[in-house]
């Protein structure tokens, strides 16, 4: 959850820093020793050549920032992050090119350390997030990210999405100037074939600025070199985490309608449905590229003659799945309902359909991908806010397991775990005693000592849920098929238990969603957040009263105008 609270920070950091920094200058200047003072205040980031102070410095920051927290550390006060720097000033050295590569790879490495909601972002992020406020600046950080973020890091992908989404937008010319640098096409796709690291970075951060950006400039973006490049990389002998990452791109590309149309009438799906056979594939990799490529012939890229997924996949026996009527649109859910995938910015979660209030229960999770996902349990009461950052875990009624980071999370908070960081393959196994009131978690049949914290604000209304950081994904296993470690105790099933009819377990694509959604009347009245219930409900003290009071009970600030709901009020007037 940690990552998702820096942008309310840098904000706040950034205003904060600027009046200190003023302070400063008119206190040094009232003491005689404004330019010494000035020196410091604008002395470049990156270390110089003529100097030994800021090599030492640097070293020491980086070692902060690489420290790895362990449950002492975290109980005593930690060491402040150092103050960002402001900008270069007009007689000081530019900073240094290759210092930026430093700096996102300690980013990805202190990334696995942010682990309680109050640290700071790291010096790092803080800094590169500096630079990119000019585009001279961006077009570094956007380039280093494409240059040095390896392979083989789980979290690669992600803090490329993380360290873009931060930066402030970039201006026309620094796009402009970002495609010329770049001058992809077709032929640079089958270059340095095997460093596919490279191709990898940039599809991710095409992806990212196509997802960022909206209507004519994401248009502008895809440019004919692009878009060749993009489908030259979805060839199959191109390295397939290459190629997941070009389809990626090419969907949020789609997320323009003329974008859209543009990539349709390469006929991408023909394409497309080659890699659609991967979706079972026992290499996870190639799995990952089959589930995207079906999901975007199902919801994006049709075509024609080709049977919609959901239309011929077999659900007779799955009686619980993940519920997909109460997620985001930016969840990718699979026809057979228990596969997810987020390719978002945001921190997107999911439940399954069945609750329980009594019993021993048990299911398992597949590992996809081996990032930061927080699985467990969660409860009626539980807030998922996908853009907020808070998921499984992150209030006082769920409790998450997370193999990435190796850690427990109960109300925001974390605590390490003895197990290994999980990989792809891994089977993570999920149990609930109600009767005990405890949870254990397993992995790959190896248990953890019980939780017990939840129990304290809830003992009931709890469902299977997971959460999501860009790029992962796993698949649930409710007792639809035998489990690979089931505990020695005595335990129920999901599937033994729950129902759903044959309606309730179709998961439509979002074309055939929204057809539906256009047939609905609505009345005039009605509540704008269910569209089912009278608008009886006032917000103070922002006034807005276009909910209804279950709705309004669930939301801590109005959805139109973000003022914190003091109080609700039922005009009863408007009951009908």
């Amino acid at each position: 959850m940690i990552v998702f609270g820096w942008a309310v920070f840098l904000a706040s950091r950034s205003l904060g820093q600027g009046l200190l920094l003023t302070l400063e200058e008119h206190i040094a200047h009232f003491l005689g020793t404004r330019g010494a003072t000035a020196t410091m205040g604008n002395s470049c980031i990156c270390r110089d050549d003529s100097g030994t102070d800021d090599s030492v410095d640097t070293q020491q920051q980086q070692a902060e920032n690489s420290a790895v927290p362990t449950a002492d550390t975290r109980s005593q006060p930690r060491d402040p992050v150092r103050p960002p720097r402001r900008g270069r000033g007009p007689h000081e050295p530019r900073r240094k090119k290759q210092n930026v590569d430093g700096l996102v790879l300690d980013t990805l490495a202190v990334i696995r350390t942010l682990v309680d909601n109050d640290q700071e972002p790291p010096y790092s992020m803080i800094t590169l997030h500096e630079m990119a406020e000019t585009d001279e600046g961006w077009l570094d950080v956007v380039q280093s990210l494409i240059r040095v973020i390896p392979l083989e890091d789980p979290l690669g992908p992600a803090v490329i999405t993380l360290l873009l989404d931060e930066c402030p937008l970039p201006t026309k010319d620094a796009l402009q100037k970002l495609t010329e640098i770049l001058n992809l096409n077709g032929e640079v796709a089958c270059q340095d074939s095997g460093h596919p690291a490279k191709h990898r970075n940039t599809s991710a951060v095409l992806g990212c600025l196509a997802e960022k950006l909206a209507g004519p400039a994401s248009i502008g973006l895809l440019s004919p070199g692009i878009l060749e490049y993009l489908l030259q990389c979805l060839k199959l002998q191109s390295h397939p985490t290459v190629m997941l990452f070009a389809l990626i791109a090419l969907e949020k590309f789609a997320q323009t309608s003329e974008n859209k149309l543009t990539i349709s009438e390469s006929s991408i799906s023909d394409r497309l449905v080659t890699l659609e056979s991967w979706a079972n594939d026992p290499d996870y990799l190639k799995r990952q590229v089959g589930f995207c490529a079906q999901w975007s012939l199902d919801n994006l890229f049709l075509k024609e003659g080709r049977q919609l997924t959901y239309e011929k996949v077999n659900l007779s026996s799955i009686r619980a799945m993940l519920n997909s009527n109460d997620v985001s649109e930016y969840l990718k859910i699979s026809p057979h309902g228990l596969e997810a995938r987020c390719d978002a910015s945001s921190f997107e979660s999911v439940r399954c359909t069945f609750c329980v209030d009594a019993g021993v229960w048990y299911y398992e999770v597949t590992v996809v991908t081996s990032g930061v996902m927080q699985i467990g349990w969660a409860t009626r009461d539980s807030k998922f806010l996908n853009h907020e950052g808070y998921g499984i875990g992150d209030d006082e009624y769920s409790c998450a397991y997370d193999g990435c980071r190796q850690l427990i999370w109960y109300n925001a908070r974390s605590k390490p775990h003895i197990h290994p960081c999980w990989k792809e393959g891994d089977t993570v196994g999920f149990l609930l005693d109600l009767n005990e009131k405890q949870m254990i978690f397993f992995l790959n049949g190896n248990q953890l000592p019980p939780e017990k914290q939840v129990f304290s604000s809830t003992v009931s209304g709890f469902f299977a849920a997971a959460s999501f950081m860009s790029y992962q994904q796993c698949e649930f296993n409710f007792g639809a098929k035998p489990f690979k470690y089931p505990p020695s105790m005595k335990f129920s099933t999901f599937n033994d238990y729950a129902f759903l009819t044959a309606e309730e377990k179709i998961i439509l694509p979002r074309h055939r969603r929204l057809a539906l959604l256009k047939q609905v009347s609505i009345r005039e009245n009605c509540c704008s957040l269910c569209c089912d219930e009278v608008a009886d409900t006032q917000l103070k003290p922002c006034g807005h009263s276009d909910l209804c009071m279950d709705c309004a009970l669930q939301l801590e600030t109005c959805p139109l105008c973000r003022k914190e709901i003091v109080s609700r009020i039922r005009q009863i007037s408007h009951i009908s």
